[in-house]
């Protein structure tokens, strides 16, 4: 008998060798492999008679193997079937299927499923090309002729059929998934042991989980087609709710554990308030007022703040970062600041130094690239406590750096590092634990929010800084690009300056929104423009009376540093640029922004890439430029881009297209591993979960004992790592 830690290799079917194909699916144990479920669902609940068939219709047909062969052509070879109902006789093909001439035997019983067509072989009103199938009666193998032989059962017809994603460069076939789990099923010893308690289950509606994993793999007849593909079925809700609520259940304990732990509680007195003020270069708007409330009050709480700053592109967070950083500073701590890029570390530190070096702060920069000197010296600085604001890459979570007093934490653009960094560089002190400030530019859907910051409070800065002016977006097609550099030049003359960026930088080189390479007709790689090649057309042609910069990846940090100091100060009218500039920079006089091949890029980097313009008082544009056919996801793209500047819609719609995992880079940003929840679909059952963990781990109740909670956090210790995929539960 099996129960759900068996590993699979010791049930029926499967063995070590198919064990390890199952492993690079991530199922192990017999509880995996129930939970790997059919992505759609097949009615094949009333077989047909071949005398009613019609073509282009599905069909289930039941019928008897008549005249069967292996045919050989010039271009593949081809198995051909004929089947029967008495008189009635339907062909089968299927190609390239020498694997299938041992396969039959003349009388054998089939249920075959699959496409009717008109026949155009051999005569036949009917064929079927590639039909699924399976074998329901060998007489030659079964029986003696005395009209006792086994009752079949079809796992294939006369049901609604699950379809699964197949595994093993197409070895372990739909088929075998039906076949292998429908008899572990049956084999299981007992019902499923359930950690969700009574009073949860009560809450929801939930069926039991024995239930539940037969009903997803093999619904009821009357079950609704439409229920089974929304994944809305009472199996599929329980399943989906028991993933999320467990999810949830370990970031609020994260959150509580966090919340025990010894905090610095900064003192918010008229002398700090007054060092904010003075920092500020600007009248702040009233999101920035309410943020920074909403940041202050949790550092003067003795608990360590834990909190996500969002705020779209141009909204003031890197000010009310410093404001946060003015406080620590203010109460004898350190500051630290850690940002993806050397470009963005160096722009936070060029501004940091123009917003608090005035005011008497002392900052230091520290990054990879930094000659060794410089760098042991800032080390020296940093250990001493002599640099009050710390600014850097990854660099700042070496071993060799040490903080003399470490306050705050703020970690941009969090989605860029490993979800482990920004806890390594929390222990970068012996004091008590520091506050944490996580910034993001890329606007989060509140569904993602709620799981990848689950454990953290959230602040939203939806207001933009005064005098900045709306965006004009337009998209134009590359045979009208004269009337772009015409612009350009235009927007030059007037004392203005410009971007434009290419997804490459030379040519064959990867873009950087790779899923849409050669769709729909588009060039191929090696015909995009590429920033290098462009960059020299552009400066000895279409701008040779302006002058022009190059900025790419490649660069060292040196060559990048030197050439925005150029296009900062004016020295440079137009920067030919790729994706290096999406994150951080900010000039204000540059006003006009054209993306050559813009239907290559994603929506958020889109997004980012036009929120390096609009920073000052003079119009701005933004010019995407498309190139040879787009496919119908660009073109919402592109859509989406022309009619909002609103970065939550724009991300709710990124993340519709590329689903959660992509949106972000699931292993990059830790995002947690789903077998069965979308976070799309099933945003309703995310909030109920995180509602019901609250619930439970408020303590015992008439309705909920101490035993049942025990039980859901053992479940969920037990699950947390290799479920999810992500760092310990408290």
């Amino acid at each position: 008998m099996l129960d759900l830690a068996t590993n699979v290799q010791f049930v029926k079917g499967i063995g070590p060798k198919i064990a390890q194909i199952l492993l690079e699916k991530g199922i192990s144990t017999v509880e995996d492999l129930l939970y790997y479920l059919p992505f759609r669902y097949e009615d094949r609940l009333n077989p047909r008679g071949i005398g009613e068939l019609r073509a282009g219709e599905m069909a289930s047909i039941i019928a008897e193997v008549r005249t069967f062969g292996l045919f050989r052509t010039r271009r593949m070879p081809i198995f051909e079937m004929t089947v029967g109902q008495g008189r009635d006789t339907l062909k089968c093909v299927w190609f390239n299927a020498t694997y299938l001439q041992d396969k039959f035997r003349a009388g054998m019983l089939l249920a075959l499923y699959g496409k009717v067509e008109a026949g155009d072989r051999g005569g036949h009103r009917f064929e079927i090309v590639q039909p699924q199938f399976e074998v329901l009666h060998d007489p030659t193998a079964h029986g003696n002729g005395t009209g006792d032989e086994p009752k079949w059962q079809s796992l294939e017809v006369g049901r609604i059929v699950p379809i699964y994603e197949a595994a093993g460069n197409g070895r372990l076939t739909a088929r075998w998934f039906r076949r292998v789990i429908h008899a572990m099923l049956e084999g299981l010893d007992q019902d499923p042991p359930d950690a969700i308690p009574a009073a949860v289950r009560g809450h929801m509606g939930l069926i039991d989980r024995r239930r539940a994993f037969w009903q997803a793999h093999w619904p009821e007849v009357g079950e609704s087609l439409a229920n089974l593909q929304a994944a809305r079925t009472p199996a599929h809700i329980r399943l989906i709710f028991e993933e999320l609520f467990f999810l949830e259940l370990g970031l609020e304990l994260k959150r509580r554990k966090m919340r025990a732990q010894t905090g610095i509680p900064f003192q918010i007195s008229g002398r700090v308030r007054d060092a904010v003020k003075r920092i500020l270069p600007f009248h702040p708007t009233a999101a920035q007022k309410r943020v920074l409330k909403e940041i202050a009050d949790d550092m003067a709480e003795p608990v360590p703040m834990r909190r996500l700053l969002q705020g779209d592109v141009g909204s003031g967070k890197t000010i009310v970062a410093l404001e946060a950083a003015v406080i620590a500073m203010e109460n004898g701590y350190q500051a630290a600041l850690m940002a993806p890029t050397e470009i963005l570390a160096t722009q936070h530190f060029l501004s940091a130094r123009r917003i608090l070096e005035p005011a008497g702060y002392r900052i230091v920069l520290l990054t990879g690239s930094q000659e060794s000197g410089r760098k042991k010296q800032a080390r020296h600085h940093i250990a001493q406590g002599n640099a009050q604001l710390v600014i850097g890459t990854h660099a700042l979570i070496q071993e060799t750096v040490e903080f003399d007093k470490l306050g705050l934490v703020i970690v941009d653009e969090q989605h860029r590092f490993g979800v482990l960094q920004r806890f390594r560089l929390m222990k970068k002190t012996n004091e008590a634990e520091p506050d944490v400030l996580v910034m993001t530019a890329t606007p989060i859907p509140r569904t993602l929010a709620l799981t990848l910051y689950g454990d953290l409070d959230t602040s939203v800065l939806d207001e933009l800084p005064p005098g900045r002016t709306p965006i004009t977006t337009r998209r134009v097609g590359d045979e009208r690009s004269e009337e772009v550099w015409e612009f350009v030049r235009k927007q030059v003359a007037a004392g203005r300056q410009a971007y434009i960026v290419y997804p490459v930088i030379e040519e064959g080189a990867t873009p950087p929104h790779r899923a849409n390479i050669g769709r729909a007709g588009g060039p191929g790689e090696g015909e995009l423009k590429a920033a290098i090649k462009m960059y020299e057309q552009l400066r000895k042609r279409e701008f040779s009376s302006l002058r022009v910069g190059l900025l790419h990846g490649r660069m060292s940090a040196e060559e990048k540093d030197a050439t925005m100091a150029s296009f900062q100060s004016g020295a440079i009218n137009v920067l030919v640029s790729t994706t290096v500039i999406e994150v951080g920079v900010d000039v204000a006089n540059a006003n006009l922004m054209v993306v050559e091949h813009a239907e290559r890029f994603g929506l958020s980097q889109l997004h980012q890439l036009r929120g390096r313009i609009g920073r000052g008082s003079a119009k701005s544009y933004c010019v995407l430029m498309t190139g040879g056919k787009v496919s119908v996801e660009a073109e919402q793209r592109l859509e989406a881009m022309v009619r909002t500047q609103n970065g939550f819609e724009i991300a709710e719609l990124d993340l519709q297209q590329r689903g959660p995992g992509e949106f972000f880079g699931t292993k990059q940003a830790g995002m947690p591993n789903f077998r069965v929840a979308n976070l799309l679909r099933d945003r309703e059952l995310l909030e109920a979960a995180r509602r019901e963990a609250k619930y439970v781990l408020a303590g015992p109740s008439p309705d909920l004992t101490k035993e049942e909670i025990a039980r859901a956090v053992q479940h969920l210790r037990g699950h947390w790592n290799r479920r999810y995929g992500l760092v310990e539960v408290g």
